[in-house]
Order: structure tokens, then sequence, then C-alpha cells
């Protein structure tokens, strides 16, 4: 068991490289990913540039091996934050797969660690800017669905057997997959965030937007639609983002300044979807 604090991080791709550097300094840094190749060589640059860290490898949409890591972290020593980057894009997977890791995988992040949530814990889960896009066009009833519904009935819903179905809602499959996997997180957090109160314990979403990582690199070339242009149009601030935007928001509310927000989403986007809704409307 660490003498110093501990922090985990699930996903070490850009973004969670970038929150890593952020707030795992002078702690025991747990590191969890899918891919052994990726852990090695992350783990490996942090250790090099001084971290202490643990990995672990996990594939968040099997339920047994995210209660095997939660255990893991309960054990290592007092846990003051988690932090859930996780998770596949539509350049990554199909449909299916993206249900699996980018919807089930976080209900199964929330169910597995709430029981080593305690007085002070602060946990974020990174979710999208697709899930603002997508929050108009959901049903109450599917929101309630996506909300509340037992691990094991989550994926059974009609709504997401028509994605699956290769009946997109509105986008496309693998992007409406992806869309609706990221609204169900920001949905499951807020219903989530009184049971983690109850221990004393903090949980929050942040919404990134057009992020300067490998994965949005893939999204780009996957695509030929002009969607970063469109993007960067609607932009209050005219540029991509950078992981270290990301992860200066998430050490925000992994801290004590950040103490009485919980079940909340902050939507880092450089004023895309703002943008975005306004020039729909007819604004300038």
């Amino acid at each position: 068991m660490s003498t110093r604090p501990v922090v985990t991080i699930i996903g070490a791709g850009g973004m969670g490289q970038a929150i890593a550097r952020r707030i795992a300094s002078g702690r025991k840094l747990l590191l969890a990913d899918f891919s052994e190749e990726t852990l090695n060589s992350v783990a490996e640059a942090l250790r090099r540039s001084g971290h202490d860290v643990e990995t672990h490898r996990v594939d968040i949409s099997k339920h047994d091996q995210v209660v095997a890591l939660a255990e893991a972290v309960g054990k290592a020593g007092h846990v003051e934050a988690v932090v859930h980057t996780a998770g596949v894009s539509p350049a990554q997977a199909e449909a299916r797969r993206i249900l699996d890791v980018d919807l089930l995988g976080t209900a199964n992040f929330l169910d597995a660690f709430l029981a080593i949530a305690h007085p002070g814990l602060s946990v974020v889960c990174i979710a999208s800017m697709a899930s603002h896009i997508r929050a108009s066009t959901l049903s109450p009833e599917l929101e309630k669905h996506l909300a509340t519904a037992p691990l094991d009935k989550l994926l059974d819903h009609p709504a997401l057997e028509a994605v699956l179905a290769h009946r997109g809602l509105d986008f496309g499959t693998d992007v409406d997959a992806y869309s609706l996997s990221k609204r169900a997180n920001i949905l499951r957090v807020q219903a989530a965030a009184k049971a983690w109160g109850l221990k004393g314990a903090r949980v929050n979403t942040v919404s990134p937007g057009c992020i300067l990582t490998p994965m949005l690199y893939q999204e780009t070339d996957s695509r030929q639609d002009g969607w970063m242009d469109q993007m960067l149009g609607a932009s209050a601030l005219a540029r991509i983002g950078t992981p270290e935007d990301v992860a200066n928001v998430v050490a925000f509310l992994l801290s004590p300044e950040s103490s009485y927000i919980s079940g909340n989403d902050i939507l880092v986007d450089g004023g895309v979807v703002s943008g975005s809704r306004w020039s729909q409307a007819g604004g300038e």
C-alpha cells in the first residue's frame, strides 16, 4: 500500500496522458488501459518524467474486469481522485463496440467504483461535445433508460437496437452510437451523483470538443464531409483545443475549489455548441 495519495486514470490516450501529467505529481498513479502496448509506452514515458506509475490492463466493457480494477485501486492506498477517459470513436470501432465500451463501460465504471467511494473522493468521467449535440433529440423515456437501467438491461432498448440494425437516428450508425453513448455518460453520472454523495464523494463529467489528440486525427482522416472546418467555423474561439485545456478543467473538478459541484457536466469545446446553436437559429 502506497504512503502517497493515489490517483487513478483509466485510458492512456492523449487526454489521459495530459491529465496524468497535470495531477499525478507527488502521487501514486494507477494507470489502466485496454492496450498493453500503450500502457507500457505511456507508463515508461511518465516514469522518465519522475512519476510513480503502476499499470493495469482492463477492458471496461467487462464488468468483472472493472470490479477487479476497483478492488486493486481500493487496496493501493488513500485514493484522492479517479478519472475515466477510456473510450472509442466512430473512426476506431463499429457501433456494437462503441456501445459496449463508451456506454456500458462507463456504467460498469460507475457501478464498480462506487464500492470504494469515500469522503473527499472526486471522480471525473470524460464525455463529449457530441452529447450536447445529441441532447435535444432524445425522448424523456430514452434518457431515463440510459440514466437508470440496470447494467444487464442497459443495451436493451429499441433506439439502441435500431442503431445496431443500421437504422441510425440522425447522423449514421457509428456516429449515432457514439453520440448516444456520450449523452448516456452525462445522464448516468447525474443519476449516480446522489449515491456517491451519500458516501461523501463527488462525480462529474467533462465534455471535450475538438481536442488535438490521436483520436481526433483518426476521426478527421476517416471523414470527407468537411466536419473539422464546420466545427472551427462554429467555434467562438476559432481554434482546436489541446489536451491540456481538458486537463486543466479536470484538475479543477478534482480539487477542493470545486467542492460544491457534483452531478454536473462542463463543456470544453471553445464555444462550438453555442455557436452552432445560434447560427442555426439565424444568429451571425
